[in-house]
């Protein structure tokens, strides 16, 4: 018989205390898991990657069309801030998806 474990909800912040510190080289490690989540498979490029003065979380590529796909990590509830990010990181790097 196969045994299963029990699935528990956690804050996010008990995994990973800092976003960019822990986090953001986690998912570079698990890149993985985010593109079978979406249905793409995904290829990190860099992290923290400069798009003129400012830098993106994880820089990637799109496996399927071969762009670049620019992930903006973010704790908590999307704001205009980090839309405003996304928008900026995909202008600079050319992207085709943005996450």
């Amino acid at each position: 018989m196969t045994v299963l474990g029990e699935i528990k909800s956690v804050p996010i912040r008990d995994l990973w205390p800092n976003e960019a510190r822990d986090f953001t080289p986690w998912l570079a490690a698990n890149i993985g898991r985010l593109g079978a989540a979406l249905g793409i498979g995904l290829e990190i490029i860099a992290t923290e990657a400069e798009v003129g003065d400012f830098s993106l979380d994880l820089l990637a590529k799109d496996l399927g069309s071969g762009r670049s796909a620019v992930i903006e990590n973010q704790f908590g509830t999307t704001d205009h801030d980090h839309l405003g990010k996304l928008v900026t990181y995909a202008g600079g790097v050319d992207a085709g998806a943005v996450i």
